[in-house]
């Protein structure tokens, strides 16, 4: 899964209209070094976990490692940002009007099922 989230916490983090992330189960992504964590209540009412550098301060994944079964990689911390295709839109409800939707994606005004 990939492609950009408007909702208002990713807003918020990024400083941008949308957040582009990707996807991965637990299993397929590793870890290393050390983060600084910052958790708020996602749309669902549960901890949201942002992970950012320690040394250069900059958003790289959600999630808690050891905890959740699935992460979101931030696609603006790649090395090389061409392996980012994104498919979807989420949380577009209620995104601004001057945060565009590229025609391409599919939206979900919600968090898709």
């Amino acid at each position: 899964m990939s492609g950009h989230c408007y909702c208002a916490d990713c807003r918020k983090a990024s400083g941008s209209g949308f957040i582009p992330f990707m996807g991965f189960a637990s299993t397929a992504v590793r870890f290393s070094g050390q983060t600084r964590i910052f958790k708020s209540k996602s749309a669902r009412g549960s901890d949201s976990v942002r992970n950012f550098c320690t040394v250069c301060g900059g958003l790289v994944f959600g999630g808690e490692v050891g905890i959740d079964e699935r992460f979101t990689i931030y696609a603006g911390s790649l090395d090389d940002p061409s392996l980012f295709h994104p498919r979807i839109a989420i949380f577009t409800l209620g995104r601004p009007a001057w945060a565009a939707i590229p025609p391409q994606l599919q939206v979900y005004e919600r968090l898709p099922l």
